[in-house]
């Protein structure tokens, strides 16, 4: 039965990612062409991470006690119908609502697979399973970004949502008729009240993943949200050539997240993390200073290692912690809340420092706050290891 779950989970997540990846590099060009400011352009990608903060905690805790089938086949059909409302949005405001209601949706979604992988993980192997379950999502991202920059340039932007659609019913579709009943599903804890949030958020271990989590999503939010405005305004570039440049570095996140989850098992998961993070802020930095394709085509590549060497490791701690609170579903969704609070502060913090100075200092504010990240959670690893020792 595990892999039967596996196999479907990741499926799901790899047909309804690729969905909104076709959709999504194309919002901020959209956005920018009816007249929206740098501000509301972090909006539209700031209020799906605003929902998903706000509905996560609830979510992580029901499919705890509930299941997880309902949770996520419910998301998978409201993201098909979010993308039918996406062809009939006409203005910026109309926009926002629209991913405010998908981040209702996706808190339904990945926090809620990654629970459950992470209880069918076998013990030991937690950082291989969950960077194998991970290329769903990367390649997703990959595949999703350049197939939405072909399609916007050769069939125009309503054919891209209305792929998202019929990829996300599809997806629906898979995880309804294959993933067991909630009855079958192998959780112990079905019934029983998980575990506060105030007392996971006394684990340093936890916290200290959350808060890595947060600040390398800042640096997305940041990349995802406004590096297509600049390489169109600076350098022109077509809409296949901006959805290449976001696929490069999901894709080589991608395709080192199974051999660093690999890894993971390994050697310390904590030092890949601050590998990783250290790579991420140099990279970020660097597009300070880019002078067209090639240069912008490295820095995404250097994010996207320094993304893959930590996002496994990342993970496997959190199914680790999430086995000994016996709360994996509510562990998942702190730190899907980290994912999205940065997201969140990335794509809105950007648009007001470039609105108020430019995007050179926006990628500068997000390298800075990404070092301190990193220093914030070798301080936290301190301290999980003093709490574990006494």
């Amino acid at each position: 039965m595990a892999r039967k779950i596996f196999i479907t989970l990741f499926f799901s997540i790899f047909t309804s990612v690729t969905g909104v990846g076709i959709v999504v590099p194309l919002l901020p060009v959209y956005a920018n062409n009816l007249g929206a400011s740098g501000f509301m352009v972090g909006m539209i990608f700031g209020s799906f991470s605003l929902s998903r903060i706000l509905f996560l905690p609830y979510f992580g805790k029901r499919s705890d006690m509930i299941g997880r089938k309902p949770f996520i086949t419910i998301g998978l059909f409201a993201y098909s119908l979010v993308s039918i409302a996406f062809m009939f949005s006409h203005g910026v405001t109309q926009l926002v609502v629209i991913r405010f209601i998908q981040g209702i949706a996706s808190a339904m979604i990945l926090p809620v697979c990654q629970a459950y992988i992470g209880e069918i993980a076998p013990q030991g192997r937690e950082g291989f399973f969950m960077g194998l379950f991970n290329i769903s999502m990367y390649s997703s991202l990959s595949l999703g970004p350049i197939l939405g920059g072909v399609v916007n340039d050769h069939f125009g932007l309503q054919t891209a949502f209305a792929c998202m659609g019929v990829l996300s019913l599809l997806a629906f579709f898979m995880a309804q008729h294959f993933l067991p009943p909630v009855k079958e599903e192998p959780r112990q804890e079905r019934g029983r009240e998980p575990v506060t949030y105030r007392i996971l958020a006394k684990n340093a271990g936890i916290m200290g993943a959350v808060l890595l989590r947060t600040t390398y999503t800042f640096c997305i939010g940041a990349i995802w949200g406004f590096l297509p405005v600049y390489a169109d305004a600076h350098f022109n570039l077509s809409s296949s050539a901006i959805g290449f440049l976001i696929m490069l570095g999901v894709l080589t996140s991608g395709v080192l997240t199974t051999p660093m989850g690999w890894l993971a098992d390994r050697v310390d998961k904590r030092l890949l993390c601050v590998i990783g993070s250290v790579m991420i802020s140099v990279a970020v930095y660097s597009f300070t200073f880019a002078d067209g394709f090639w240069h912008l085509f490295a820095s995404n590549m250097a994010f996207g290692i320094g993304g893959g060497i930590m996002a496994p490791a990342l993970t496997a701690i959190c199914v680790i912690e999430g086995h000994k609170e016996r709360a994996m579903g509510s562990v998942m969704a702190l730190l899907t809340i980290g994912h999205s609070l940065g997201m969140l502060a990335g794509s809105v913090a950007t648009g007001v420092l470039m609105d108020m100075f430019s995007l050179s200092a926006a990628f500068t504010a997000s390298a800075v706050l990404a070092i301190l990240g990193t220093v914030v959670f070798i301080w936290t690893a301190i301290k999980d290891s003093k709490q574990k020792a006494g």
